[in-house]
């Protein structure tokens, strides 16, 4: 059944993913009024001989020149010098939830555009079409130009697209779908390109990837410590609300629901290694950054992101910068910061696992035939490449500001790159979870004990029935990526 996507309400990150596929706008009454009452004030303005940013005026740096006398030449003009992108193409789910919510910030009315262009992107996103857009361009600071252009240029039968994952020439792509390339004048082409929509979209779904994985490493964290015969005290309530974090002391009480009725095998130390013991400060912590998070792409997915904007009711039209991108810079920032703590500390359990010298005496690297089989071994080097290369590209993107295009971009906030390289490493992590599951499953193989609490025995029970075990030796990548969904999932039902 196609999701339907109801624009007169703020976007949820739900809505991003669905529109991987083919996915229903609507667009109600009084949205298409309020659209309608902006465009109309947009043409009032103009016939008043007001100034309005990109429709009277240059771009940018090029600000005070005027602009084209013939608004469709304007059009041409704002998209034409904006196709500069270099790079590979984005990933299509990551465009079409560009374009979704660059249809959700243009709804909201206050950007003076054409009805037609909201039609035309929800025209588009119920079908398979995928603008080809390539990843490197945008400085997040007057919108994601680079990028959003070559969108839009797409979507009038300009460059490439892809149809059903065909790549295509943008009008030959837009004829098989049924679409009819989009008119634009010089308002409606700077509406599309002049906002955050690629930084917030990519932030989202990076937020979304971290997340499932976050909760992952709390379930795994559990089984880990039950398999191995740990005490739960690190667990406890009181210890965590002394604490006062609020992070932890949520992490702490769905860690204690997995771990319910873990019994400790007393052979353990009294005082586990840190990634055990400290594993609810660490994931506390990072439930706290991810809850900041959360609140800046809800503010996104409801805001509008454009310059100027349009006030009908006030007779205003206000140039500003919402189109600058800062806030999910420093919230995609924050999400990598997560990622690489996180995938540390899914590593290093890993480690301690495969330890005979730490795993409460199982063989090395959980090999059935330590010698003649090498069990995690292959494994174990792969989440050591994937974490070191999330910690290799860790470098805050929104403290890189470079002044550009004349100085009048004197501060720029790098949210794309910030945002595309969450997501990257989101996407990394979710491995990183997916080899420590598998490691755990093999602990089971070869003599870990039997878990004593029953969440911890559901999740493994889970992974065996989609994990065989390791003997003899396999190649184990396919099993990695399949473990970690099972995670996933078993995550997402006890959320």
């Amino acid at each position: 059944m196609t999701t339907e996507v109801d624009l007169a309400v703020p976007l949820r990150i739900a809505d991003l993913r669905a529109a991987r596929d083919p996915v229903k706008i609507v667009i109600g009454p009084q949205l298409r009024d309020r659209v309608a009452a902006g465009r109309t004030f947009l043409s009032e303005v103009l016939g008043d001989d007001r100034a309005v940013y990109g429709a009277t005026t240059g771009f940018g740096a090029l600000v005070g020149y005027a602009g084209r006398a013939d608004l469709r030449d304007q059009a041409d003009n704002t998209l034409a010098h904006l196709g500069a992108g270099q790079g590979p193409e984005l990933d299509a789910e990551v465009v079409r939830a560009t374009l979704l919510l660059r249809a959700g910030s243009l709804a909201r009315g206050a950007s003076g555009v054409s009805p037609h262009v909201i039609d035309a992107l929800a025209a588009m996103l119920a079908t398979t079409f995928v603008p080809a857009v390539p990843r490197l361009g945008s400085v997040g600071a007057s919108g994601d130009l680079i990028p959003l252009g070559a969108a839009a240029q797409a979507l009038r039968g300009r460059g490439h697209a892809y149809l059903d994952g065909v790549r295509l020439p943008a009008a030959e792509a837009l004829a098989r779908a049924g679409l009819e390339p989009l008119p634009l004048d010089g308002r409606d082409a700077l509406a599309l390109v002049n906002g955050t929509s690629l930084t917030t979209a990519a932030t989202a779904l990076a937020l979304e990837e971290v997340r499932a994985a976050h909760r992952g490493v709390q379930v795994l964290t559990c089984l880990l410590a039950d398999l191995l015969g740990s005490d739960p005290q690190f667990l406890d309530a009181r210890l965590l609300q002394a604490y006062g974090h609020p992070g932890a002391i949520g992490v702490g009480v769905h860690m204690r629901r997995i771990s319910a009725g873990l019994v400790p095998s007393g052979k353990r130390p009294l005082q586990e290694p840190y990634s055990i013991r400290c594993s609810p400060q660490l994931l506390g912590a990072a439930e706290d950054a991810l809850r900041y998070v959360d609140a800046v792409i809800a503010a996104d997915l409801g805001g509008v992101t454009d310059n100027p904007l349009f006030f009908p009711d006030e007779d205003l039209v206000v140039h500003g910068g919402n189109f600058f991108g800062q806030p999910a810079a420093f919230a995609a920032d924050l999400l990598s910061m997560v990622v690489a703590q996180v995938g540390n500390l899914a590593e290093r359990q890993l480690d301690l696992l495969v330890d005979p010298n730490r795993n409460g005496g199982l063989p090395p690297m959980l090999a059935a035939g330590p010698g003649q089989q090498h069990g995690l071994q292959g494994v174990q080097l792969a989440a050591t490449a994937l974490i070191t290369e999330i910690r290799r590209d860790t470098m805050p993107a929104s403290m890189q500001s470079v002044p550009t295009n004349l100085h009048n971009q004197d501060v720029i906030p790098l949210g794309t790159q910030a945002a595309l390289r969450a997501l990257d490493q989101a996407r990394l992590l979710h491995l990183i979870v997916g080899s420590l599951a598998v490691g755990l499953r093999q602990a089971a193989y070869v003599g870990a004990r039997t878990p004593t609490a029953s969440g911890c025995a559901e999740i493994l029970a889970a992974l065996a029935a989609a994990v065989p075990v390791i003997d003899p030796d396999r190649p184990l990548s396919d099993d990695v990526r399949r473990a970690a969904e099972v995670v996933a999932d078993f995550s997402v039902r006890l959320s």
